[in-house]
């Protein structure tokens, strides 16, 4: 299958502010949650954060009656305990293509989007992808990925790249409250 037997993308949303509504339909918000932050005396190593429990990404929106057609990728990542650092996150979709191999969705990228400061213990924050399916085309699996960066005095000092996995704990925007899967079928 080629990048033009695609489902397509027809609007994304940033899930930003808690609780709060994006502005255009089909864009739901849950934003960035900061924990209180860390009373950590040292700040942790590069290494430390990769490997850190509080490093995931889930889809916690699938399909679902309020949002149709809709994936929604959430991740989280831990905090490294320096106020003036900065947490991005960049949210993409893949499919399963004919051959079984997951292929990016053309234009499904939300870009960096910095979703706090390092003082945190942890962050969560989302990204809402609205598609239109082609009907000829039967169902569609999909996945999402995270990307994560960390700033330190304007360079990035830690960064990785995740799929989505299930059973992880989304504090705000999963539809059903709960939800979290690794992929998404439409």
């Amino acid at each position: 299958m080629s990048a033009t037997h695609a489902p397509l993308l027809i609007a994304a949303g940033c899930m930003a502010g808690a609780g709060t509504i994006a502005g255009a339909a089909q864009m739901t918000a849950a934003g960035a949650l900061a924990a209180p932050a860390s009373k950590h005396a040292s700040t942790p190593t590069a290494q430390a954060l990769l490997r850190s429990r509080e490093l995931w990404a889930t889809i916690d929106v699938c399909n679902s009656p309020k949002q149709p057609n809709t994936v929604g990728v959430r991740g989280s990542m831990p905090g490294d305990g320096r106020p003036a650092d900065k947490l991005f996150m960049n949210f993409t979709l893949e499919y399963l293509d004919a051959v079984n191999q997951w292929a990016a969705l053309p234009s499904s990228s939300s870009g960096w989007v910095l979703v706090g400061a390092g003082s945190s213990s942890s962050r969560q924050s989302g990204w809402s992808f609205t598609l239109k399916p082609p009907h000829s085309r039967g169902r569609f699996v999909l996945r999402g990925m995270v990307g994560f960066r960390w700033m330190h005095a304007g360079h990035q000092f830690a960064h990785t790249t995740l799929p989505t996995t299930g059973g992880r704990n989304a504090l705000v925007g999963s539809e059903p409250e709960g939800f979290s899967a690794a992929r998404c079928a439409l």
